[in-house]
């Protein structure tokens, strides 16, 4: 995979390790973030933060700018990410898709069983299965990055690879299960613009800029026939063009590099801390530990740190055990475990399903939190302390690049 050119002119630095970098940064932020809107959501700041976030300008809340508008942007990444591993990456053959494929399914899988478990007697709740279905994979990386060099680079492609397919299956499942009452005058709008996206892509425009006019265009289509708006910016992404160009200075390369490059740091840096602060925010006052125990809360909390261990440590041990692929190089069974602990790491993701889940219930949006916080928390201490403990005990990997750095 192409990337920036070293100053001593001798091998590109690998995308997937400046996106490994910058997502691990951006998680340590995205932690500072979250932690200061509940501090300020129980300060008395509190009322001015909420009545911010529920201020109307031009038509929109502060609040759905931000979940509806901003987050088409991380939408955006998510599908560039998406694309750019699938056709010239980590994830561009399936001997490499087997092992972070399977274990992202059974991620998804488990999770939502174990929230259908503790939900299914209630109705009003049980349109939340998907929450604990999701792994933020900034979170989890800047955990990752806390630990240092110790542990292997292997892991920090599978859990990438893992987070960017559990991100397709997120996408998919946003399409499918929260979509609104739809309006076919703006889907149909919707699908002449990505028609016109299409035949810009087949004609081998480069230029980015018809791209970017058009999908402003095709995410207020969106917006207004009923599908969230973020998938817009999916839709988008899949269009951008994207030419395989090893070696090729920045300027050079595809117009998905280069879009991907200008917008990853105001996503990792400004965009998910910016969400984290807006959505993060719960005041605790009036409630008691009783929350904890409700079926959503609970159900949210164990999807994450059980259903999250047990999908993604299972079915990755059973595919290895059977033949079907590779441990990750230089990695052992007790870091696999401690890697599928932190993918119960679910923070931004899931309180964006929360949030389409029950968008007219601040009581369950504030249990979503709850569930969210305690499950997340749980999995990233356990996971670093597994992880801390099996590094510990094995040899620091080498220092030069693995076959995996070298192919990234």
């Amino acid at each position: 995979m192409a990337g920036q050119t070293q100053p001593n002119g001798k091998r590109p630095i690998s995308i997937l390790r400046e996106f490994m970098h910058s997502e691990a940064s951006g998680g340590i932020l995205l932690m500072i973030a979250a932690a200061l809107a509940l501090i300020v959501a129980n300060s008395p700041l509190s009322d001015a933060y909420f009545h911010a976030l529920h201020s109307y300008v031009l038509g929109l809340s502060i609040g759905h700018w931000i979940n509806d508008g901003l987050m088409a942007v991380f939408f955006l990444l998510v599908g560039l990410e998406i694309k750019r591993e699938m056709l010239d990456g980590q994830l561009s053959t399936w001997s490499r898709r087997i092992l972070p494929g399977v274990a992202a399914a059974g991620g998804m899988l488990v999770p939502a069983l174990v929230y259908v478990a503790f939900n299914s007697g209630n109705p009003e709740t049980i349109r939340g299965w998907a929450i604990p279905a999701a792994t933020d994979i900034a979170f989890a990386l800047g955990v990752l990055s806390l630990l240092g060099p110790r542990v292997p680079t292997s892991l920090k492609i599978f859990l990438t690879a893992l987070a960017i397919i559990d991100d397709l299956g997120a996408v998919i499942i946003i399409a499918l299960f929260y979509t609104a009452d739809l309006s076919m005058p703006a889907l149909g709008a919707a699908a002449l613009i990505l028609a016109g996206l299409i035949a810009m892509n087949r004609a081998g425009v480069q230029k980015l800029w018809p791209y970017l006019i058009l999908g402003v265009g095709l995410w207020g289509a969106v917006l207004l026939s009923g599908v969230h708006a973020t998938l817009a910016g999916v839709t988008l992404a899949l269009t951008i063009p994207l030419r395989p160009a090893p070696g090729k200075p920045d300027d050079m390369r595809s117009p998905l590099h280069r879009l991907e490059h200008s917008i990853h740091g105001w996503v990792a840096f400004l965009i998910v801390p910016i969400f984290g602060f807006a959505n993060a925010g719960v005041s605790f006052a009036g409630m008691d530990a009783s929350i904890l125990t409700g079926s959503l809360p609970l159900g949210i909390a164990l999807g994450l740190f059980l259903g999250k261990m047990v999908g993604v440590f299972g079915t990755a041990w059973i595919v290895v055990r059977l033949g079907f692929a590779d441990m990750p190089a230089h990695a052992n069974t007790a870091q696999l475990y401690g890697v599928s602990l932190l993918c119960g790491i679910g923070f931004t993701m899931s309180l964006f399903i929360g949030a389409l889940a029950f968008p007219a219930s601040p009581e369950l949006g504030d249990a979503v939190k709850v569930g969210v916080f305690a499950g997340s928390l749980l999995s990233a201490t356990a996971g670093a302390l597994v992880l801390r403990a099996a590094c510990a005990k094995s040899p620091a990997p080498a220092r030069s690049l693995s076959e995996a750095e070298q192919n990234a």
